[in-house]
């Protein structure tokens, strides 16, 4: 299944690429995500995700394999399997970061392969839980980069308080779609 989605962050092109490729900056903000090691361009960990009444814990690997800066592309390549072992989830994930007055736009394309009972979901079911996915974390990306909570993740309730108040007023835009 291929999934396409895109948002806006408030910050130019050069800087929007050098956190994009800092995984353990940007990890925290992809909810139910946890990064657990990075080393170079290789890092392991788990995401959490609920499919309707179901709750998967993927743990896997994923490592950049191609990080092209002349056009702003970046590509990984992520595996994973459910924690209950009842399913794998393989993922290709191309980000393509382009400038626009002063904010950069992410294209970000997921060709994504599921095994086990989560396969039996549709793809509206899958699309709409990506676009859920990738509403937060370009709305944690942008508070991150305005510098008002730290990406760690490790803000205490106020301070996330304060931070979803401070993603509400920064200018993010986001589309997504579904492809065949």
């Amino acid at each position: 299944m291929k999934l396409e989605h895109s948002f806006t962050v408030p910050t130019g092109i050069d800087e929007a690429w050098k956190i994009l490729l800092d995984i353990e900056r940007i990890g925290p903000c992809m909810p139910g995500a946890t990064i657990e090691s990075v080393d170079g361009d290789d890092f392991t960990g788990s995401v959490k995700v609920k499919l309707g009444a179901i709750n998967l814990t993927y743990k896997g690997k994923a490592s950049f394999v191609e990080k092209d800066e002349t056009a702003h592309r970046a590509v990984i390549d992520a595996k994973g399997r459910d924690s209950r072992g009842s399913g794998t989830a393989a993922a290709k994930v191309t980000a393509v970061l382009t400038e626009d007055a002063g904010s950069t736009t992410v294209v970000v394309e997921t060709d994504l392969d599921l095994t086990g009972k989560v396969a039996q979901f549709g793809r509206g079911v899958m699309a709409d839980v990506g676009n859920k996915l990738i509403g937060q974390f370009a709305d944690c990306l942008a508070t991150t980069i305005s510098g008002d909570v730290p990406a760690a993740g490790a803000a205490s309730a106020p301070a996330k308080k304060t931070a979803a108040k401070s993603a509400a007023k920064t200018p993010i835009s986001r589309r997504w779609r579904t492809k065949s």
